[in-house]
């Protein structure tokens, strides 16, 4: 059960977080007339849309997001009499301005196309209503005055197309690596990859329980919760609700009342890694959202209670991290791989459980308590 107090207590940025990190959708789906003469695809396509110029097709094109009858075409291709031709794009971007602001980033490699970075606890990704500042983008177009893109001066305020193009998102309060495009060609590219489901995703979660696998796969719909809009729930996919969603697992680590694990994505659903292991029975550990901040499964005894609420103390958030991304860079076609460190919180929270697994005679069962809704 949703614990209806606290999903009254979540920000506007949950709406914005809504959005799948598979951030494409399709344009244009069109079968030629019958007395089209030939002529170039990009020149085709710009005609019938307002949503894009001839430039940013072209970039679609080289992306492999242009096909015609089911194969992906380059923007040469010249049309003829009934191609059945689809193009899908990057989502539009959202129409207000946003302000360049100076913060910290923590850069861990920068080149012309891309920037990868660990993204902070607490930090909300991308503007929006009730965050229009202090956020990720905000501190990325200070980062961008000095660039090639953007020489406007330290008073920046830019147009929304001229956004840094965020191809995913991490939720506010979970950490790691994340990729942003600095130009459209590279934001075209990289949504694309996700599109395809070829970025490699690993994130390390700290899970309430024993996962009694030591690996496994979640499958499970993944849409909005029926009574409470800014949370997500799973549905079973006979039932038509919701967007197909897939995260595997592997245990790291056991410590008997909480697990560590580490997550692939095969998908990006919003939300994903937290409401699939609720879904399990494994909510993360002090996950507000999807019931984790409380006791899930431990003893009856007062100092187990104290010892926990210490561990939340530590780690006020949920015990999620993106360690590992992967992808192949826009331009040189290279594949490019990254790893972080555990952030301090999770790190200082792993060794209380390590020290008390080892103080502690191994649970048993008749003093194993699991709270169910």
């Amino acid at each position: 059960m949703i614990n209806e107090t606290k999903s009254d207590l979540l920000t506007e940025e949950d709406d914005l977080l809504m959005e799948d990190e598979q951030s494409w959708y399709e344009h244009l789906r069109r079968v030629v007339d019958k007395g089209q003469s030939p002529l170039r695809i990009d020149k085709y396509l710009a005609q019938l849309t307002d949503k894009a110029s001839r430039s940013r097709i072209q970039n679609a094109a080289e992306a492999g997001a242009i096909s015609v009858n089911g194969k992906a075409v380059k923007a040469n291709y010249k049309v003829k009499p009934l191609d059945e031709i689809v193009l899908v794009l990057p989502k539009p971007q959202h129409s207000f301005e946003v302000l360049a602001e100076q913060m910290p980033l923590d850069i861990v490699y920068e080149d012309d196309d891309v920037i990868v970075l660990n993204k902070p606890a607490g930090l909300v990704v991308h503007p929006g209503v009730g965050n229009y500042t202090g956020t990720l983008v905000n501190g990325l177009l200070y980062h961008f005055q000095n660039l090639p893109i953007n020489q406007s001066g330290s008073g920046l305020s830019v147009a929304a197309e001229q956004r840094p193009g965020l191809v995913h998102r991490i939720d506010k309060n979970t950490t790691g690596l994340m990729v942003v495009a600095k130009n459209e060609y590279a934001m075209t590219h990289l949504a694309k990859q996700f599109f395809d489901h070829s970025v490699v995703r690993r994130y390390v979660a700290l899970v309430w329980g024993d996962v009694l696998q030591n690996e496994g796969t979640i499958v499970g719909n993944i849409d909005r919760h029926q009574r409470f809009r800014k949370l997500m729930d799973v549905y079973p996919p006979e039932e038509g609700i919701g967007k197909h969603a897939v995260t595997h697992y592997e245990v790291l680590e056991r410590f008997g009342y909480v697990t560590l694990v580490s997550c692939r994505l095969e998908t990006g659903r919003t939300h994903q890694i937290r409401v699939h292991f609720q879904h399990i029975g494994h909510s993360l550990f002090n996950d507000p959202e999807y019931d984790g901040d409380r006791i899930r499964k431990g003893t009856v005894y007062t100092k187990y209670k104290q010892f926990v609420d210490n561990c939340f103390s530590l780690i006020p958030r949920q015990a999620l991290h993106a360690k590992i991304l992967g992808f192949v860079h826009p331009t040189s076609g290279k594949q490019l791989y990254f790893e972080s460190e555990l952030p301090d919180d999770m790190v200082q929270v792993l060794d209380k459980w390590r020290k008390y697994r080892s103080n502690h005679i191994e649970p048993d069962t008749t003093e194993t308590i699991v709270l169910k809704d």
